[in-house]
């Protein structure tokens, strides 16, 4: 089981987890061993709560298909194992990230003596401003 919180667990057999070989650079290692993990979870038809799934569904995240499949590739190690670990890893950071509620946000105006400053500031620059106009010499 994949712990998500202290309520919230996934069982491993809802995450498909296949291993591909990396890209990059890596000499001969490279192309023999599949040390890539590419991970696949179904949100719909997951064991999750709704409240997660309602959440996932709705979440802006280029990991997360149309279709409500999160597609993780991790590829950063050259072991299989820590590749397994960060996928699962950025799997449980990216359901908590979805999963946090933002506090609303109150519109608040500005106070009536940074009002004054703002305008007094204005016009002291508007008044410096038409002082290097052109002098009138016709005088």
């Amino acid at each position: 089981m994949l712990q998500v919180s202290n309520k919230v667990a996934i069982p491993y057999s809802e995450i498909e987890l296949h291993y591909i070989r990396a890209q990059g650079a890596g000499g001969q290692n490279v192309n023999k061993v599949s040390s890539a993990v590419h991970l696949r979870f179904d949100i719909k038809a997951s064991s999750l709560p709704d409240f997660y799934k309602q959440r996932l569904l709705n979440f802006n995240d280029q990991r997360i298909t149309a279709d409500g499949i999160i597609v993780i590739k991790a590829q950063q190690f050259r072991t299989q194992d820590k590749n397994r670990n960060d996928a699962l890893e950025r799997l449980v950071t990216l359901i908590k990230a979805a999963t946090v509620v933002r506090k609303k946000r109150k519109p608040t105006k500005p106070s009536k003596a940074a009002n004054r400053r703002r305008l007094d500031a204005k016009s002291r620059k508007s008044k410096l401003k038409t002082l290097r106009g052109k002098v009138d010499t016709s005088i």
